[in-house]
């Protein structure tokens, strides 16, 4: 399902094949349980390798590798690009969002559900009105000329003079106003309740509370929380396929790829909730030795970001994917961890055959009007040919060409196409945001302020596209990394290297 719907929607997505990787007798007889369910569950061209065709496949695998199951027809997405790419292509075809909301309460009505929703409202003072007396003055001078002996081109000259200063005069009152107020917005929490006939609920780790509003006890989320590493680009050169260890009890267990966009990729590790929490140092450290067990090679030295994330799993122990006993109309999709990316396009159609069952006679229905494309964002690049980049800072916008403004250098990510970002039909309001659409701030540098300080450059397009009349947000530090600082040290990297 993927080729097609990249096909349509332009997330990105490449068959680069997968490799689980046995390092002895007993790993392999895993690698025969998992070919044998494979094959069960109508997995095609699954294969075991050894040897010269297992080094063949990929060379720089460490030597420790007995066998490996291979899957040919495995691919990699970037999971935030394919979620943008659905979310936008909803947008276009009509879906509302409504984002930054939480679901307070539920009410069960005899033919569907009120939600009870509270979010934030961000409250901006007026900006000034328009001087009304240059408009008196303009009025004036345009009928002097029939009540007094004065030249008429004159009056119409004065005219045109006041009006422009004026237009000037008040453009400047308004910028200076939402300079003044852009960091002082006054945020009011506000309740809105909304009618529906059918829930789907999808709220992840928030899967249960949510539940819990209509009743339904059924199941508790349980968070598994994981962490990555990312490398550069030049580690992620050589890999080829994505390596996966023989699977323990929490899973797959820490993977080897490279992503979408050639860096490398390390990780995750496998804490539940409940277990203790290890230093950052610590988790650095056993992913990087978990992870040289497939490719010795490896160069930590080049990691500089990570992230960590939380898989939903739940006292129930598999996915859930159904009608909440006893509340006709309200569908749970929970418990979606991995590989849940993978079955998303399979869960969606469920969740459209578990409504239709409910009763919702629109998906009967076919919509003339869908349009299933939606257009890339970032344009293929030629190396430098036709881009410019200009390191002041002062003098970033002097490219009067949007398609040869270059806002990111390390991922040479144009002015156009953070404009096109932002003019989407899904609402942008900060740096973060066209960071995951446009790749601007996601290379090597991380936006270093004295390399190229994409970030700020990013800030001032979002400013002026959205006319200047709200606070920008910018991407926070630490978040949700186990790096020392966000901008690694010579010191930091050989840390690392140690490791």
């Amino acid at each position: 399902m993927f080729p097609q719907l990249d096909k349509d929607l332009h997330f990105g997505y490449y068959k680069n094949g997968s490799l689980v990787v046995a390092r002895g007798p007993e790993d392999e007889l895993t690698l025969e349980k998992l070919i044998k369910q494979g094959e069960e569950n109508g997995v095609k061209r699954l294969k075991i390798v050894r040897g010269e065709e297992l080094r063949a496949l990929e060379p720089t695998l460490t030597e420790e590798a007995t066998a490996a199951l291979h899957s040919p027809d495995a691919g990699i997405v970037i999971p935030y690009e394919f979620a943008i790419a659905l979310a936008e292509n909803a947008a276009d075809n009509g879906v509302e969002f409504r984002i930054r909301r939480r679901v307070t309460g539920i009410e069960r009505l005899d033919n569907g559900f009120e939600l009870h929703v509270d979010y934030t409202d961000v409250i901006v003072p007026p900006a000034p009105p328009a001087p009304t007396h240059l408009g008196a003055i303009i009025l004036v001078l345009a009928v002097l000329p029939f009540v007094a002996p004065v030249d008429q081109w004159i009056c119409f000259g004065l005219a045109l003079a006041v009006t422009f200063f004026g237009f000037v005069y008040h453009r400047h009152r308004v910028t200076k106003h939402h300079q003044a107020h852009k960091h002082h917005q006054t945020p009011t929490t506000r309740v809105e309740k909304i009618k529906t006939r059918f829930v789907v609920n999808a709220a992840g780790g928030a899967s249960d509370k949510i539940a819990q509003l209509v009743g339904d006890n059924s199941f508790t989320v349980k968070p598994r929380y994981g962490e990555y590493l990312l490398a550069d680009k030049n580690e992620g050169k050589s890999l080829r396929h994505t390596l996966f260890p023989a699977p323990g009890p929490k899973g797959k267990g820490v993977l080897v790829q490279r992503t979408l966009w050639g860096n490398a990729c390390y990780g995750p590790t496998a804490r539940d909730y409940d277990e203790p929490v290890p230093t950052h140092d610590e988790t650095t450290s056993y992913l990087l030795t978990k992870c040289r067990e497939l490719i010795p090679t490896l160069d930590a030295s080049k990691v500089f970001h990570s992230f960590t994330g939380a898989r939903s799993k739940t006292s129930r122990g598999d996915w859930i994917i159904e009608e909440a006993p006893g509340v006709p109309g309200f569908i749970n999709l929970a418990g979606i961890d991995s590989p849940g990316l993978a079955g998303s396009p399979a869960i969606a159609l469920e969740a459209v055959s578990l409504l239709r069952k409910a009763g919702c006679d629109e998906l009967n229905k076919k919509n003339p009007l869908f349009n299933p494309k939606r257009a890339p964002i970032v344009v293929p690049k030629n190396g430098w040919k036709n881009l410019k980049a200009q390191k002041d800072l002062s003098r970033a916008f002097e490219c009067k060409d949007p398609k040869q403004n270059v806002i990111c250098k390390c991922e040479k990510v144009t002015e156009a196409e953070v404009v096109e970002a932002i003019r989407r039909s899904l609402p942008v309001d900060n740096t973060q945001a066209i960071r995951r659409r446009t790749r601007a701030g996601m290379g090597d540098c991380q936006g270093r302020p004295d390399n190229y300080d994409c970030e700020q450059r990013v800030k001032q397009i979002l400013e002026r596209e959205l006319g200047g009349t709200q606070s920008i947000g910018m991407r926070s530090w630490p978040a949700s990394s186990i790096l020392p600082r966000r901008w690694l040290t010579e010191e930091d990297k050989q840390k690392l290297k140690k490791m």
